[in-house]
């Protein structure tokens, strides 16, 4: 990974959640989002066993059993290797981007189920697969919503969308739990609607668990 991976997403108006999703998916609500920067691929063990303390892994393999602050971390450091901030993104940020442009479509690639995805039945038995082993979304972000959840930067709250600012929402001041983004091998339904939400403790490492980093312009 290098800091040309980090693919420029260039900011915009969208309606984020989903009005017949689950209930911390509502209400729908217009949200603008300044241009950032969001790297194309999940961040590998290859990546991270330069910057953290993790097992040794398959180097393609998505990093797992981080924990948030693992990965708040891992930014920091990064930040100076590369000469400038890398941070997580927020949970508006991703799913803007993980969305590709597409205006309140169920997944990155439109509206058609994960099932009938290129070899949906024979990929996730045992674990993340390598980075990018499907088409990129309309960003050219690869395994947005598949493979491990992802932490964001923001606190969570089920009821954040009743309050959440328009202009670059971060999340509430304080919670207990932080936000992640996408689906995960471990699940049922291997991939996530773009909307989906998730958290735990930002202690908490589990197998499902890795992140990609973002940045400023």
């Amino acid at each position: 990974m290098t800091p040309d991976d980090l693919v420029p997403i260039p900011g915009g108006e969208f309606l984020m959640g989903q009005e017949d999703g689950r209930d911390e998916e509502r209400p729908t609500h217009r949200v603008r989002i300044a241009p950032f920067r969001l790297c194309r691929y999940q961040v590998t063990n290859a990546v991270a066993q330069v910057h953290l303390s993790v097992p040794a892994g398959r180097p393609d393999l998505p990093v797992t059993s981080v924990s948030w602050f693992d990965a708040v971390d891992f930014c920091a450091r990064l930040s100076k290797q590369w000469g400038f901030p890398v941070r997580l993104p927020t949970e508006a940020e991703w799913e803007f981007a993980a969305r590709g442009g597409l205006e309140q479509k169920l997944y990155p690639w439109g509206d058609e189920p994960p099932t009938t995805r290129p070899r949906y039945a024979e990929r996730w038995h045992t674990g993340p697969e390598p980075i990018a082993q499907s088409e990129p979304n309309g960003y050219r972000l690869f395994d947005m919503c598949e493979n491990v959840h992802e932490w964001c930067s923001d606190w969570y709250d089920p009821r954040y969308y009743e309050t959440s600012p328009a202009d670059n929402p971060r999340g509430p001041e304080t919670g207990t739990r932080r936000a992640s983004r996408g689906g995960a091998w471990r699940h049922h339904i291997k991939i996530a609607r773009c909307a989906a939400r998730s958290s735990i403790p930002p202690e908490f490492r589990y197998a499902d668990y890795g992140f990609r980093v973002a940045a400023d312009f």
